[in-house]
């Protein structure tokens, strides 16, 4: 394990919506700079061709250079640890600063660690802070899976862990469908490794990007279960996924409501408490506090 730690200074980056954008195309990426998505995933492993590998690295490293990123989190999507080119993709992207990685297929603790040695590497020639350079693993398969709770463990510039279902299906020999009880497990585990481990969870993508509506519901799900943001694979996605993953006005209000109440009585001496016809004890009390907590992280709240 990197001998790094984490900050607790800073908040957590917001990432409800995380768009990919293949890493061939400035175009792509210079239009998902003009978006409200929290964060940008410049990929270089699916979203790119074999014969454009090296091609989509020199875009990136140019993307990352030249363009104006705004609050929108800057990261690439490497190739994975055994695929024989992932020295290349950070030999040509690092170098330009991006704001973190994401490593594809992640089923050990090893693959965080071997990412994070080759970034530890660059920081140091650069004599840029250590851990500057942060990490988002992706569980998709089913090895992934049974390696949580090492993966969540294994190095302290991890930040996130995204689910993916759609390779995680065809690991397994599931066939997908709409309900997802056949990915339903791992959704589960993912989430649930992730808030062990204090990282953030973030959801499997939507394919269907013409269905909204379907969209929406399964971000409500979602957040439901715990993730903090959801994988985007088309622009139209980031507005809604971004509402589906912030409190909302009522949600904001009754949590203040609801904090200022248990301020009272705890200064009253007084523990558990009705409110609005319930009972109130302190798990409710932090689901509370967390819901302002996002809301000032989402701008929603001071």
């Amino acid at each position: 394990m990197t001998n790094l730690q984490p900050s607790k200074a800073n908040p957590p980056q917001l990432r409800r919506s995380v768009l990919f954008m293949p890493g061939d195309s400035m175009r792509k990426i210079q239009k998902a700079t003009q978006l409200d998505a929290d964060s940008i995933v410049m990929d270089l492993e699916d979203g790119v061709a074999l014969n454009n590998k090296a091609a989509a690295r020199e875009t990136i490293a140019e993307a990352l250079r030249t363009l104006d990123f705004g609050r929108r989190e800057r990261l690439v999507r490497v190739n994975p640890p055994d695929s024989g080119f992932l020295d290349d993709d950070i030999a040509a992207t690092a170098p330009a600063r991006p704001d973190g990685f994401v490593i594809p297929k992640t089923e050990t603790a090893e693959d965080v660690q071997t990412v994070s040695q080759k970034l530890a590497a660059v920081e140091a020639a650069h004599g840029w802070p250590d851990g500057s350079l942060r990490l988002v693993a992706v569980v998709e398969t089913a090895l992934g899976v049974m390696n949580l709770r090492e993966i969540a463990q294994a190095d302290a510039r991890l930040d996130a862990l995204m689910f993916g279902a759609e390779d995680l299906a065809g690991d397994i020999g599931a066939v997908r469908t709409r309900v997802g009880w056949e990915v339903f497990f791992a959704r589960s585990a993912v989430v649930t490794a992730a808030a062990a481990y204090g990282l953030q969870a973030i959801d499997m993508i939507f394919v269907d990007f013409q269905n909204l509506d379907g969209l929406a519901e399964e971000c409500r799900t979602a957040r439901q279960m715990g993730y903090v943001g959801k994988m985007a694979i088309h622009p139209k996605q980031v507005e809604i996924i971004n509402r589906e993953f912030s409190p909302t006005p009522a949600e904001i209000d009754r949590a203040q409501r609801l904090v200022a109440a248990h301020r009272a009585h705890q200064q009253s001496g007084r523990g558990a408490f009705a409110f609005e016809g319930k009972m109130v004890d302190m798990p409710v009390i932090r689901a509370a506090e967390h819901v302002l907590a996002r809301a000032r992280q989402a701008g929603l709240l001071e």
